[in-house]
């Protein structure tokens, strides 16, 4: 049963072939710089191992999403993962935003496409190149069923309380103003996963989940749902990102457009493209931040300490709104592999009952493990995350529902 699994950037799409019966991840790839005169596709390959190797590499000019999708399938057939659409079992999208309309993995026709472009003006960045890639999949592959999975889908749960910003509710009423919070997909994964390390039913559990990759948020979880997370109507609110701000004063903007003169749209590229780690030192990959802060660059500590000072603040904050934590749970890039950031996010939390064993965070594993102190009062975990699994299984189960 294998799922193709597509997530369509503006210029790129990375997929991921699946077989969800087997719960095996058989290829993977990305084409990028599509538009540009040297566009690029890359493949890997997966033994029975899981051993990843690379299958091809070319260099080409492609010049939209269309001859992109194009590249896809045909790399896929040449290297014998399909020897025809019809292999596909389904096709998953990732989709970023839902709105207040889609809160579960959803069948896609042309009726469902359009409302997915509807909520663009919420998400201009993403769900206007997702709508694109479900467009190009479903004219290469008609016949085959295809799923919108999206990244606010988990977060539906949120109270009231914790969705409405203290906006006069005509915003709320008429134009969808709101917090929807967003890595949903993530966010439910690692819970579970959670749940399967402890031994527990995941509707038992309170849990803090930490997705700190270039793009960062944290969610508290309450008897397995979301309550509350750290993105807003946004992915710029909440924690400092690789080239995000997160929280600021909602005042900044106006001073800025009196005392700089910045438009609006400059004023959204800064906060979205140049702040975050980047604003403060200039980088926004964090194993470059981090060597540079062991080299004494005063930049460099400063945005590795606020980055985690951001990330313990929402620490305590869902600790109070939960009550009762059972696990704290590190998750993405930056959470699956850096032990000095995980040591300072945790560092001065024994109160909380955070506490981690400094010899377990020092491993250099990749794999599901638990780094808290053993006498500690919340279990801590780095779980690699795997949105592209979450996708598949959210697709089957969506397929398989509809034909029941």
């Amino acid at each position: 049963m294998k799922i193709l699994i597509l997530n369509a950037g503006s210029s790129s799409i990375k997929f991921q072939v699946i077989d969800v019966r087997s719960s095996r991840a058989l290829a993977m790839g990305l084409v990028e710089k599509i538009g540009e005169a040297a566009g690029r596709v890359a493949l890997k390959l997966s033994d029975a191992s899981g051993k990843w190797t690379a299958h091809s590499d070319t260099a080409e000019t492609i010049a939209d999403h269309h001859a992109g999708l194009e590249r896809v399938i045909g790399a896929l057939k040449a290297s014998g993962i399909l020897s025809d659409t019809r292999d596909l079992f389904a096709i998953g999208h990732r989709v970023v935003h839902g709105g207040t309309r889609f809160h579960d993995p959803t069948r896609i026709d042309a009726k469902i496409l359009a409302e997915i472009r509807a909520l663009i003006p919420l998400a201009p960045l993403h769900n206007e190149p997702n709508a694109l890639g479900i467009e190009v999949a479903l004219a290469l592959c008609p016949n085959v069923p295809q799923v919108a999975v999206f990244d606010t889908a988990f977060h539906a749960t949120l109270p009231p309380q914790a969705f409405h910003y203290a906006l006069p509710r005509e915003f709320f009423e008429t134009h969808h103003v709101r917090r929807y919070g967003f890595h949903g997909t993530s966010h439910h994964y690692v819970a579970k996963r959670a749940a399967a390390i402890l031994g527990r039913d995941l509707k038992t559990l309170n849990l803090i989940t930490l997705h700190l990759g270039n793009g960062a948020s944290a969610t508290a979880i309450q008897n397995g749902a979301s309550i509350d997370t750290s993105m807003g109507l946004t992915p710029l609110e909440g924690l400092v990102m690789g080239t995000r701000s997160g929280d600021i004063d909602p005042a900044i903007p106006f001073y800025l457009t009196r005392v700089a003169g910045k438009s609006s749209a400059e004023l959204e590229h800064l906060l979205n493209e140049q702040s975050g780690l980047k604003g403060i030192c200039g980088s926004n990959d964090m194993r470059e931040v981090l060597s540079r802060a062991a080299g004494g660059d005063g930049d460099a500590q400063l945005a590795l300490e606020m980055y985690a000072y951001r990330i313990k603040k929402y620490i305590g904050a869902y600790t109070a709104a939960l009550g009762r934590v059972d696990a704290l749970v590190f998750t993405a890039g930056i959470g699956e592999n850096s032990a000095l950031v995980r040591a300072k996010c945790c560092e001065g939390l024994s109160a909380l009952g955070i506490v981690i064993d400094s010899d377990k965070n020092a491993s250099p594993s990749h794999t599901e493990r638990e780094i808290g102190a053993k006498d500690a009062g919340v279990r801590v975990l780095v779980i690699p995350t795997d949105e592209e699994h979450e996708i598949a299984e959210q697709t089957r189960r969506c397929i398989e529902h509809a034909g029941t």
